[in-house]
């Protein structure tokens, strides 16, 4: 295989345009006068499984995709393709209470049956975050939508003697599970920085930094300096909450190597806005430490999951963890002028290229075996859009344009 240049400004434009291809522009449902959004699960090959599923995060994160591409593209279809995402959230997953249905069915005759109408706070980081970028692309009318959602999360999900958010609410907000993660907190905040950078409101970026220092600092603090995933709801570590299933899609047990990382992306990213030294020395730890346990020197790929006692729990190599701990490792390298971490990124990218992005059809292989098997000719069920894949090249380019302005 050819050497690429994974720092090189043109190969990040260019993959993410060959990522983008996979989707763009047959993952557009044209379907109930263009409200019926986007086709949310394809096979490896980019044919479409299920026409009529639509899931909250794959509805919000195809808005991001489109938006972004705008941003970085300025291709006008781009933009109007995240209006169509934007209005088919307001259209088909908007409900009366204000919240956003977790999973509905899309008719072609524009009719939508809500298959579950959880709160999930989860759901509504992602639309605070496709709705930031969306204003970020100059669609003004989103920052009603932010405020709107900010409001809700403020009256039903954040609890300020914790400075986290709960989980979980019904459709109408009258009961909260005792479910508490920090799984949708980590997105809020990356949902709440992008919200400051597109209004410059302070309360977004003050916010962000609440829930970093709640949740790498002082919950890390029981944790062994690492980020768990499940609390009651008193916020105490629940070291069971699926231990029986493991590779549960959003609450897996064990800690998270991807979660670990990105929690380092996110406060490389707090600290271009805020200048406090803890938010590099906790990024720089929370990846040291992580790719020590993670990284499979045998196969090569970081690892799933491991356990309180440091033994890898779940062998399996994501492509979202691989592309989070990429970019982190681009802005730990910035941000500390460590050569090492430039030598991770190769690295990470490296085994990426050969093992998790498909050279044949576009896109990146969502799940691979310890020894780099695909399970399935399941390329991109719902949730995942590539967003996780772009975002990182976005985040790498963005790392190199500031470095050199």
């Amino acid at each position: 295989m050819a050497t690429v240049d994974f720092k090189s400004p043109v190969f990040l434009k260019q993959h993410i345009k060959d990522i983008l291809a996979f989707y763009h522009p047959h993952c557009v449902d044209h379907a109930a006068h263009g409200l019926a959004g986007f086709y949310q699960y394809f096979k490896n090959d980019g044919a479409i499984y299920d026409k009529q599923t639509r899931h909250l995060v794959s509805s919000t994160r195809f808005v991001f995709n489109y938006a972004m591409a705008y941003i970085e593209f300025k291709e006008p279809e781009y933009l109007s393709l995240a209006k169509h995402g934007l209005a088919h959230l307001e259209h088909a997953h908007k409900q009366a209470s204000g919240g956003y249905a977790w999973l509905i069915k899309q008719h072609e005759s524009g009719a939508v049956t809500v298959l579950d109408d959880t709160n999930h706070c989860y759901g509504l980081a992602f639309v605070l975050l496709a709705n930031a970028v969306a204003l970020k692309a100059g669609i003004s009318d989103c920052k009603n939508t932010i405020s709107q959602v900010w409001d809700l999360l403020e009256q039903y999900y954040f609890e300020p003697q914790h400075n986290a958010y709960l989980d979980e609410q019904n459709a109408d907000f009258s009961h909260a599970d005792d479910y508490r993660g920090q799984n949708a907190n980590m997105h809020l905040c990356e949902a709440l920085l992008m919200c400051f950078e597109a209004t410059n409101e302070t309360r977004y970026l003050k916010r962000a930094k609440q829930l970093a220092e709640t949740f790498t600092v002082k919950l890390a603090a029981h944790s062994q300096q690492f980020v768990w995933e499940h609390y009651n709801k008193n916020w105490q570590i629940d070291l069971d909450y699926n231990k029986d299933d493991p590779q549960h899609l959003f609450r897996p047990w064990g800690f998270q190597p991807g979660h670990q990382t990105e929690w380092a992306k996110l406060l490389l990213i707090l600290h271009r806005h805020i200048d406090e030294p803890w938010l590099v020395t906790r990024a720089k730890s929370l990846f040291d430490e992580t790719l020590s346990i993670a990284w499979d020197r045998q196969h090569g790929g970081i690892f799933y999951g491991f356990a309180p006692d440091k033994q890898i729990c779940d062998s399996d190599k994501y492509f979202w963890v691989q592309a989070e701990s990429l970019a982190a490792a681009a802005l730990l390298a910035d941000a500390t002028n460590d050569e090492s971490y430039w030598q991770w990124y190769e690295k990470i990218w490296l085994y990426s290229w050969q093992h998790m992005v498909d050279h044949q059809y576009g896109a990146w292989y969502r799940i691979l075996s310890a020894q780099n098997q695909p399970y399935s000719d399941e390329k991109s069920p719902a949730g995942k859009t590539d967003y996780h894949t772009m975002g990182a090249c976005y985040e790498v380019l963005r790392t190199l344009t500031l470095r050199n302005a």
